[in-house]
């Protein structure tokens, strides 16, 4: 079924906000869920790395960010003609931030990425049941996420944790500051770790453990809540002073409704800065979720379950920069598809921004292995891709317990600008990738799923996925992906176990 055969109205408009971690991007949509391109907006940024392993943005830096994003939107569609009814927004999961009782911010905002507290992690793991805990609240235990993070304030910085009234994620916050009201998602909730995916409530066990309150979480909207901008935004802004706000989604969950990817029987596989390969679907939790995936909720009637890497374009374009290959991307491109895979002889250990999917080793690093006096730079990256492809399979294995995929989409800008990559990955996984032709699936997504609250759009599993380039495995090579897979896992295995005893040596 297509949504432009569901409904369409020429006179009304939804505002999308992807708020990402290495950009804002911004566009107007219309009602039968098309984005109107000449008004799209992407504003660049970059979060703040520390050598302790920080990851992070002045809060108020990002929010006036956002707030620059919806002028540049309503500036670049001054002649579009339209009501614009709502805002849908879709935000990057795990971060926090604390604000004190006058919601001025006591933290920098931290990312997923921020590694600070990984030494409170074993903590966790000592004196929690984590095969428990990840259970209930669809999370290990990892430095990304909201136990460790608040276990560090607690006993690093005791001032800053007692000054702070409210823990928020980045879009809460924003939403408070633009709405008056710090009301979250059950999306956006649900990926912090602290939260009972199954209850649909803030985790009880973890708050007793972690000294916190109940009242020091944003309370949970509910499943079509909307709210309208503060009065001193609204006078901005006055195209939007009757346009009503939903709360944020996670970056993740719209990705997969962009992509078409809600029916359970079919993954996105995402590679952006980071990566990620997702199952969404209607129902419950599965009663026991692999050890290797997470599992978080795109509303209270659906959960979605998935694998996300550290480690993907950014990383492509780290060893590009450090290596410096000199070559125009698209012959660095050429000269890898024209060597023979894993021809090169190498293992790559693809963590040089840590790792969560599958093993969630917080001390985890990158390694290469197998260099000859004959490698080149050419060969590290293509290990490298290669790698990657491998971390996609681990998740695509553990996948595969939970619901079992028949189709995978594919979509970020890595791979749209990486045939090379997204062919390796499809020979990896032994599966035929789909690279639709998606304009920002994340923001498309977010505007679907609020389609859907106002009535607009039935449902979201009937709409039919935009079609694009079909990647297919190259059966014949088989043999080699499977063989170069195993000697990855060995020196994975092997490496992460002896990291593991140095640590416990300590």
């Amino acid at each position: 079924m297509h949504l432009e055969r569901l409904y369409k109205s020429h006179n009304s408009l939804i505002l999308a906000l992807d708020v990402g971690t290495s950009s804002v991007r911004a566009a107007l949509y219309d009602h039968a869920g098309n984005v109107l391109p000449e008004t799209m907006v992407k504003n660049e940024r970059v979060l703040t790395a520390t050598e302790e392993g920080g990851a992070e943005i002045d809060a108020d830096v990002g929010f006036g960010q956002v707030v620059a994003a919806v002028d540049d939107v309503l500036e670049k569609a001054g002649s579009v003609e339209g009501e614009i009814t709502h805002v849908a927004v879709s935000s990057f999961w795990h971060s926090l931030v604390g604000v004190d009782e006058s919601g001025k911010p006591t933290t920098a905002v931290l990312s997923w990425a921020d590694t600070r507290s990984r030494e409170y992690v074993a903590e966790l793991r000592k004196k929690l049941d984590e095969t428990e805990t990840h259970n209930r609240c669809g999370a290990r235990f990892h430095s990304s996420f909201w136990p460790a993070k608040l276990l560090w304030f607690r006993k690093e910085s005791p001032d800053v944790f007692k000054r702070t009234a409210m823990w928020l994620s980045f879009s809460d916050f924003a939403a408070m500051k633009l709405t008056g009201g710090p009301t979250t998602s059950v999306s956006m909730a649900s990926a912090t770790g602290i939260f009972d995916i199954r209850r649909c409530g803030w985790d009880e066990e973890l708050i007793k453990f972690l000294k916190v309150k109940n009242s020091q979480f944003p309370p949970i909207g509910g499943e079509a809540e909307t709210f309208r901008l503060e009065a001193k935004y609204a006078r901005r802004w006055p195209r939007l002073k009757n346009s009503r706000w939903f709360p944020a989604i996670g970056d993740g969950a719209a990705n997969n409704i962009g992509a078409g990817c809600t029916m359970g029987s079919k993954a996105a596989l995402m590679v952006g800065t980071s990566g990620a390969m997702r199952v969404a679907y209607g129902g419950e939790p599965p009663e026991e979720i692999p050890s290797g995936l997470w599992c978080y909720r795109v509303d209270r009637k659906r959960v979605i379950v998935g694998g996300a890497l550290s480690d993907g374009g950014g990383l492509y374009h780290w060893l590009k920069d450090n290596l410096r290959t000199h070559a125009s991307d698209d012959k660095v491109e050429a000269e890898i598809a024209r060597r023979p895979p894993a021809g090169h002889g190498l293992t790559f250990l693809p963590f040089l921004f840590g790792e969560r999917s599958t093993g969630y080793h917080d001390f985890a690093t990158g390694a290469v292995l197998g260099l000859k006096a004959t490698s080149d730079a050419i060969d590290i990256v293509h290990a490298a891709l290669e790698a990657v492809a491998y971390r996609f399979a681990e998740v695509f294995d553990q996948l595969n317990q939970v619901r079992r995929i028949r189709e995978i989409v594919a979509s970020g800008g890595a791979l749209r600008e990486s045939p090379v990559w997204t062919q390796i990955i499809a020979n990896a996984l032994d599966r035929t990738l789909s690279l639709p032709e998606i304009l920002e699936a994340s923001s498309r997504g977010a505007v679907l799923l609020a389609l859907e609250k106002i009535g607009a759009l039935e449902n979201l599993e009937a709409l039919t996925p935009p079609k694009g380039a079909n990647f297919v495995p190259e059966k014949e090579l088989r043999g080699v992906y499977l063989k170069a897979r195993t000697r990855h896992r060995d020196a994975y295995d092997a490496l992460m176990s002896s990291a593991v005893d140095a640590m416990m040596a300590e």
